[in-house]
């Protein structure tokens, strides 16, 4: 309770005190940062009325949810150190208005903390958002923290910054579609219910 938070952080790494066990240390003290996720809906969706993927996304969420009796849920989730999370709520946003409920998982999680939420919130489907190069070590762990927990069953797909020379062994660990830079959301939105409702037959 006494003294200067940065001064002692400072004296931590002068003797060789990683930024983990510091920043462990100053969260025990001041809790860690939570940024207020705001998502806006109808943007998208009032630019792409005219769209055929827009109209066929909203369809096919449609369909799932007469089937299923609710709206096919998808959590975007973003792990590791990435600090960046605008494109994601970009397409938060955009699934959201093609017929998604959307759960936006917060900046800096782990693979394990990611599952668990996506387990706890009944998701279809985890979108794992990527820019900072976690995805071979981030994307393998949450499949495997979905399996621990009884979950295989929710769907994992990647979008992101991720060279296309990751996405064979990405499929092979496991996700079920891949979204490189300048994918539309409503195509995107159109292939992962055409995955869904594959996997509801």
């Amino acid at each position: 309770g006494k003294g200067n938070l940065l001064e002692l952080a400072v004296e931590a790494a002068h003797v060789r005190a990683t930024l983990g066990e510091i920043s462990d240390a100053c969260e025990t003290i001041v809790g860690r940062y939570k940024a207020v996720i705001r998502t806006i809906s109808g943007v998208y969706s009032s630019e792409s009325k005219k769209d055929t993927d827009f109209a066929k996304a909203c369809e096919l969420t449609e369909e799932f949810a007469k089937k299923e009796g609710r709206r096919p849920r998808i959590m975007i989730a973003k792990m590791g150190q990435d600090g960046h999370d605008r494109g994601a709520k970009v397409v938060a946003t955009g699934y959201a208005d093609c017929g998604f409920d959307v759960d936006m998982g917060p900046l800096f999680q782990t693979p394990a903390e990611a599952a668990r939420d996506a387990v706890e919130n009944d998701v279809h489907v985890v979108g794992v958002s990527s820019l900072a190069a976690g995805h071979k070590t981030l994307i393998p762990q949450i499949i495997e923290e979905l399996k621990k927990l009884g979950r295989e069953d929710i769907l994992v797909i990647a979008g992101g910054v991720i060279p296309a020379q990751d996405y064979d062994f990405l499929y092979k660990a496991g996700v079920v579609a891949i979204f490189g830079p300048g994918t539309s959301v409503a195509k995107a939105a159109v292939q992962i219910m055409d995955i869904l409702l594959d996997d509801e037959e």
